[in-house]
């Protein structure tokens, strides 16, 4: 199966903060349903993280612009249920 064949099979929304819907919120906000799909469209083979928490530290939108994030959270409570969660 090619990179670009990788499709999601269904979708949820996040109920709660956690780790990996704080990256997906990054991934989202940059215009991407996720790592893979960041992957598939920049061809990088690692996105750049803050070494002390793992979050998302920097991601280049389609536009060739970056969005830079802090190493605390940034995805509020309000947001949560925004978070789009795909599943392969």
């Amino acid at each position: 199966m090619a990179s670009s064949d990788v499709k999601p099979k269904s979708i949820s929304r996040a109920k709660k903060w956690s780790d990996e819907i704080e990256n997906l919120y990054r991934f989202q906000q940059a215009g991407y349903r996720d790592e893979t799909e960041y992957k598939q469209v920049k061809q990088v083979s690692m996105v750049d993280r803050w070494p002390e928490t793992g979050y998302v530290k920097k991601l280049q939108r389609r536009d060739n612009t970056f969005y830079y994030y802090n190493k605390q959270r940034e995805c509020n409570d309000k947001e949560v249920h925004k978070v789009k969660i795909y599943a392969y």
